[in-house]
């Protein structure tokens, strides 16, 4: 919507809705939720994200516009102006390759390469649900599409749900110090709709070009905010690295997960080759980085290696970034073998599948 609103939809008849499917086309693959447990962790963010589809969908995108055009469109309105193939590519290609962007942003991650290559990547930089992002780009599309009085009832919704969540999360954390948002973000946040809102009347009479230019702004000030974001994470993981290698740990891998609305602080994970050493990272506090006292260990062991052979274990190991497993003993004489990812831990790990071993079957295995 916010390249729309910067002038975007002004490239051809059938723009806006070109950037709107493009943004959203790879997101196709949350279908597969609807199949087996875990089956989703194993295939989202991955073929429909890789290299291969977004060279893909801008032509499949542009075909779909072009049909609707000329079928269904010229016919609804004789005298219209026809869209233009060319930039109708453009803007799809453009959009299509704004959604992985975004994605790989977060600790979440995507696989880039895919179908030739499923590794992860992850920016650790911006959270999934950030509403400072949200004020910034959304802010930018608020200016311009909320003329009807539909759009101002649908963004009143919008800003009453989102605000009602931060508000919400905001009271979780004073409650019990689990820092889920701060306090302050929910009084900014407001500050920012209220903003948002006067600047909208301020504008009310403005002449589209002038919006154009705020909208460029919004995400001008979105992009800069996102690339400050970047350069920080980058600096915590060094920063975090090396304060690690001091107390003398073999660092393999460094994980500086944002927190969501509050930009200063990350959850830390430290892999080596047998561990992981959990903590957090606060540019406002001194040392910026501490830790726990008891590392996690990484998952290995009899137990595991026969327990990730099962297929839902299987799913939930091509997404995991840093697994571990938590064995006890099941009803008469079974193993539980429970599959976490450690970057979740914050939120007491993310829930993986448990796993049941028959009876002796790990003394078997030899552990």
């Amino acid at each position: 919507m916010a390249l729309a609103a910067a002038g975007l939809r002004r490239a051809t008849p059938l723009a806006a809705t070109a950037l709107f499917m493009g943004v959203n086309a790879p997101d196709v693959d949350v279908l597969s939720g609807l199949g087996a447990e875990y089956e989703a962790l194993a295939f989202r963010r991955g073929w429909t994200h890789g290299v291969l589809a977004l060279a893909l969908w801008p032509f499949v995108l542009t075909g779909v516009l072009l049909a609707w055009d000329r079928y269904v469109r010229s016919k609804r309105k004789p005298g219209a102006a026809p869209a233009r193939a060319g930039p109708l590519l453009a803007l799809t290609a453009l959009a299509v390759l704004t959604h992985p962007t975004l994605d790989w942003l977060n600790n979440y991650g995507l696989r880039w390469l895919m179908p030739f290559d499923g590794t992860w990547f992850y920016g650790d930089a911006l959270f999934v649900i950030d509403p400072w992002f949200w004020l910034l780009a959304g802010g930018a599309a608020f200016l311009t599409f909320s003329r009807s009085r539909l759009a101002k009832v649908r963004w009143a919704v919008f800003f009453a749900l989102a605000t009602a969540l931060i508000v919400a999360s905001a009271a979780t954390a004073l409650s019990n110090a689990a820092e889920a948002v701060p306090a302050a973000a929910a009084v900014l946040w407001v500050a920012g709709v209220a903003g948002l809102v006067a600047a909208r009347w301020r504008l009310r009479a403005a002449s589209p070009a002038t919006l154009e230019r705020a909208a460029q702004a919004g995400l001008a000030l979105a992009a800069l905010y996102v690339v400050a974001l970047i350069a920080a994470s980058g600096a915590a993981r060094n920063e975090v690295r090396e304060t690690a290698r001091a107390r003398g740990v073999a660092v393999e891998d460094v994980m500086v997960a944002p927190r969501p609305a509050n930009p200063f602080v990350g959850d830390v994970v430290v892999a080596t080759r047998d561990e992981y050493y959990v903590g957090r990272f606060d540019w406002l506090a001194a040392p910026r980085a501490s830790f726990e006292q008891a590392p996690v260990p990484r998952a290995s062991g009899a137990a595991f290696q026969l327990a990730a052979q099962a297929l839902a274990a299987r799913r939930f190991l091509t997404w995991a970034r840093y697994p571990a497993v938590d064995v006890e003993r099941g009803p008469s004489g079974s193993t539980l073998v429970r599959f976490t990812d450690v970057r979740y831990r914050a939120a007491d790990r993310l829930s993986g599948p448990v796993v049941e071993l028959p009876a002796g079957a790990v003394e078997t295995s030899g552990d």
